[in-house]
């Protein structure tokens, strides 16, 4: 909370649920999109103290508000925003007006449900990544899971019903577990208050029983090999603004799950695990990049692509050292920039030529030259070209990896390579492929376009070019992260001989 009393985080978790409840009295579609769109950029300037008021000079948590919730069982409605939060809040914030435009046209029925399940998770989303309280984070997590499975299910594709699903029972497999987690901490613990327990020690078994739910419901999230089967399922089957959701935001509450959980609540526990957590990691990212290879659908290849690049982002946590996760968290931001773009610009030639395939969608730099400019952009950042907003998060990575294990970093050279296998097959055919036939109605981007991919590839560049204030922002939170870490765990006996002998606690 701001010294002027101003409670900007629950603002922007309360404003958007405001927003959805007044779209039920509108009754014409045009209004619902454009009051939904005005409430999108209102939620912007609602968190300007967050943009203006956050100090770079301390890891700490800032904006905290703490209410007594339910005192007898020591609930509190506890909130409060790091380096490592604040990114991905902003990120939740830039997501929302794009998915509205997106979804302009492409949705025609039940207009004003899709754009509340917009602004309902746009709530929850905020929420899980401010909650300082464990039973609030699993409240918003959960509250998470209804919207997006509507959006799948309501206005998804032909097999919508199956993938939604899918979705729903995975998610809810592993929030089960998390559950069980956080009854754990309580009762040895004593307390729900994230802060608190983060000061708390607690014995090798039990941080190992919580450690192995929390990462499997996190590993699901991600989602990591081989957990990742209801990801392609769910992101073909999804409306355009629904698969940007997912790739954005609803993905990076896997990772960010790691690292604000099983690193400092379960430090041995994560050291113990970590060779496996790395072996799955490098699985991913050979894996999803192998297998984005070999499809034909424009989208399949752009969610396998998600396993591979999500897969580095764990890779980098698992690390333990400071280039892994400053990597890792700036390829959560990094990803959910550049394949949210991507599965925008996918929906917009979708809407041109009805069809995902690649056979269909060829030939396009002569008649969409503007789009293949973004594509080519977006295609480039994807797979780490240098100057692009990936290319320094991979490559933090990738010192990080070399800097803990030889064998590591090697290991991780081929999903790369993969990386910009798969997107200059994908980027070659669409630009300079043979067409069908003319197709002379199609057109090139429309304004409202334009408005939604511009931020983005502004992003990408900025980033790419001056990643300077990204590093201001994450670095404190980081090195108190990796300082607490290191402190609970370089004195243990199972820091000095972690399984397969791997040190994970070098400097």
């Amino acid at each position: 909370m701001l010294e002027s009393g101003y409670p900007v985080v629950t603002a922007t978790i309360v404003f958007p649920l405001i927003c959805a409840a007044i779209l039920f009295g509108l009754r014409h579609p045009g209004a619902v999109r454009l009051f939904t769109l005005a409430a999108s950029v209102v939620e912007i300037l609602i968190a300007v103290p967050l943009f203006t008021k956050f100090s770079m000079d301390t890891g700490d948590f800032q904006f905290v508000e703490k209410v007594s919730w339910v005192p007898e069982w020591g609930l509190s409605y506890h909130l409060g925003v790091d380096g490592i939060s604040y990114l991905m809040i902003l990120l939740t914030l830039l997501i929302l007006p794009i998915s509205v435009l997106c979804s302009w046209t492409y949705i025609e029925k039940r207009v004003k449900e899709f754009h509340f399940c917009l602004l309902f998770m746009t709530s929850a989303c905020i929420g899980v990544f401010a909650a300082l309280d464990l039973v609030l984070f699993y409240v918003f997590w959960e509250a998470m899971l209804v919207p997006m499975y509507l959006l799948i299910a309501v206005w998804g594709g032909d097999e919508r019903r199956y993938a939604s699903l899918k979705f729903f029972l995975y998610t809810l497999a592993g929030s089960t577990l998390l559950l069980v987690a956080i009854i754990a901490f309580k009762v040895s613990g004593g307390t729900f208050s994230i802060p608190e327990l983060m000061t708390k020690t607690f014995s090798f078994r039990f941080q190992c029983w919580t450690f192995l739910a929390m990462a499997l419901a996190f590993a699901i999230k991600v989602p990591m090999f081989p957990f990742h089967t209801w990801l392609p399922a769910a992101h073909v089957q999804a409306p355009t603004a629904g698969s940007v959701v997912l790739a954005s935001i609803l993905l990076k509450m896997g990772t960010y799950g790691f690292l604000r959980f099983c690193l400092p609540l379960a430090p041995e526990a994560s050291v113990y695990f970590g060779p496996a957590m790395i072996a799955i990691s490098l699985a991913s990212i050979l894996y999803g990049g192998a297998v984005a290879l070999g499809q034909t659908d424009i989208k399949k290849i752009i969610a396998y692509s998600s396993v591979g690049h999500m897969g580095f982002v764990t890779l980098g946590i698992f690390l333990f050292n400071v280039k892994g996760v400053q990597g890792a968290l700036f390829q959560m931001l990094n990803h959910g920039i550049t394949t949210g773009a991507l599965f925008m610009m996918v929906g917009a030639i979708y809407e041109r030529s009805h069809s995902r395939q690649m056979s269909a969608n060829m030939g396009l730099g002569k008649m969409l030259p503007a789009y293949m400019g973004f594509w080519g952009l977006f295609a480039f950042s994807s797979f780490g070209f240098p100057g692009t907003n990936s290319f320094v998060g991979e490559l933090l990575v990738l010192v990080g990896s070399f800097q803990f294990n030889l064998w590591v970093g090697a290991i991780t050279i081929p999903g790369a390579l993969l990386g910009a296998a798969y997107m200059l097959r994908l980027t070659q055919k669409m630009a300079w492929g043979r067409p069908r036939s003319t197709k002379p109605s199609w057109h090139d981007l429309t304004t409202r376009e334009w408005a939604g991919l511009l931020p983005l590839a502004i992003l990408v560049i900025y980033i790419g070019l001056a990643p300077g204030l990204v590093f201001k922002l994450i670095d404190p939170s980081v090195d108190k992260l990796l300082k607490d870490f290191k402190a609970r765990t370089v004195n243990s006996a199972l820091a000095e001989a972690p399984l397969f002998g791997l040190d994970f606690v070098k400097k």
